[in-house]
């Protein structure tokens, strides 16, 4: 058997590494981001790490949508139907606007009942940091959307490199706004939450226009996006739907536990949002390996040869742990520079050195086990154990272990992010034990 031939060495580097580079551009802004917050007082940076949490909760959902419909067009490509590609791409754009759209809505019409029910115990000024950035934040979702099913198209051409770029002038109007928001214009939240909308908006329309170009292996088509393929709609869901779920579970149940953190005073929400933009850190390469794995294991399965997609599950699973401890490795010999770039307390700072430093250990061992190998899963259309095993994780150990820890036995927010470490084991113990029963091979979208 020949293995590794559908993407040699550098077909994979020139898959990986721009997305690689995006994730660290996005990171870093997302970094310099809370620290111009941070400046703004306590109150600020409470505010939007709150709604951050309830936004990534319509993120994942997006996320969930662009997996699915990358999945099938991938799956597509690999068995050589073009035309269903091109469909499954139109189709992957419609509900990638839809869906957003709903949720912009319910946040424009009860944005201060949901953030009231999700942390009734936060003071007056957090809530009012809460409301103006959830708002605005809000009108970005169907560009999101937008932006999100374009770059997913792009990667399932293996156009890497496209996405990278529009990512990185993206971040570059959202860093520059941020600067102008906050320093110039002396706006407060609103300083961060406008240039998100702006940027979102500009990368949207850039990436969308290159879906159209007759060149690409994959061609958008009007007729594509306005009309509904009950039959495309389906396999898209098929995957989606559960992706959808766990994502947005997921991120509710990280919602829940900011609800617990939020209980723990200002200090300690300051502190696990400034620990949560640091820690992403530690997961960059994990986060591009997981779009990476789509694309390479979809194609694998599209052409119905398992043996190449086990090869390429083994082999990028591996080196996104290798990356990850390199990361980690950074993260902890620069973080007391880092610390000193942002306006902490004294108490706020010392509860993020505690956190940061036992994250890129366990980040390290864990992290790519446990949330790149179910992407390798999901590609192959086992999404539905995906789901399940997610859910259960993250609720039982993350959620309800963070009440113990964080809670009942007094370990304040440490004890909530010791619960995270928890859920990450026992995702491996499952996946793990799912790859290696060969069931998921039997889940392959096309027919």
């Amino acid at each position: 058997m020949v293995q590794g031939k559908t993407y040699s060495n550098k077909q994979l580097q020139r898959l990986i590494v721009p997305l690689l580079i995006e994730q660290i551009l996005g990171i870093l802004v997302g970094i310099l981001d809370t620290m111009m917050v941070s400046s703004v007082g306590e109150a600020a940076i409470s505010g939007v790490s709150l709604v951050n949490e309830v936004n990534f909760l319509v993120i994942a959902v997006m996320g969930a949508l662009t997996t699915g419909g990358a999945v099938v067009v991938t799956q597509y490509i690999g068995y050589g139907d073009r035309d269903y590609s091109n469909l499954a791409a139109g189709q992957l754009v419609l509900i990638s606007f839809l869906v957003p759209a709903v949720f912009m809505s319910l946040v424009l019409l009860f944005n201060r009942q949901i953030i009231g029910t999700l942390y009734h115990s936060i003071s007056p000024d957090v809530m009012e940091a809460c409301i103006i950035y959830f708002v605005i934040t809000a009108f970005s979702f169907p560009f999101l959307g937008i932006y999100n099913s374009g770059a997913a198209l792009h990667r399932a051409m293996n156009m890497t490199a496209v996405t990278m770029r529009v990512s990185m002038l993206m971040n570059l109007i959202n860093l520059v706004g941020n600067y102008i928001g906050i320093f110039i214009l002396h706006i407060g939240v609103a300083g961060v939450a406008i240039p998100t909308l702006i940027s979102r908006a500009v990368a949207a329309v850039l990436i969308i226009r290159r879906c159209f170009n007759p060149a690409n292996e994959i061609v958008l088509h009007l007729k594509n996006i306005f009309c509904w393929r009950g039959n495309v709609i389906r396999k898209i869901l098929s995957i989606a739907v559960p992706n959808g779920i766990e994502n947005g579970l997921f991120q509710f149940g990280k919602v829940l536990v900011a609800s617990i953190v939020a209980t723990m005073g200002t200090s300690q929400i300051a502190a696990n949002g400034v620990a949560n933009s640091l820690g992403t850190i530690a997961y960059i390469a994990d986060s591009a390996m997981g779009m990476a794995i789509v694309t390479v294991v979809g194609r694998c399965v599209g052409a119905n040869d398992y043996d190449e997609a086990r090869f390429y599950i083994r082999r990028m699973v591996f080196l996104a742990a290798v990356m990850t401890g390199c990361a980690n490795l950074l993260l902890f010999l620069t973080l007391p520079l880092t610390l000193k770039m942002y306006t902490l307390t004294a108490e706020a700072a010392v509860l993020v050195r505690q956190i940061i430093i036992v994250d890129c250990v366990v980040a390290t061992i864990t992290h790519s086990v446990a949330f790149v190998l179910p992407n390798a899963l999901r590609a192959s259309g086992d999404a539905r154990y995906t789901m399940l095993v997610g859910i259960c994780s993250m609720f039982s150990m993350r959620l309800l272990g963070g009440y113990i820890l964080g809670i009942r036995l007094g370990f304040g927010v440490i004890g909530v992010w010791y619960a995270m470490f928890l859920d990450w084991i026992v995702r491996i113990f499952f996946f793990v034990r799912r790859y290696r029963s060969g069931t998921w091979m039997n889940y392959r979208v096309v027919r």
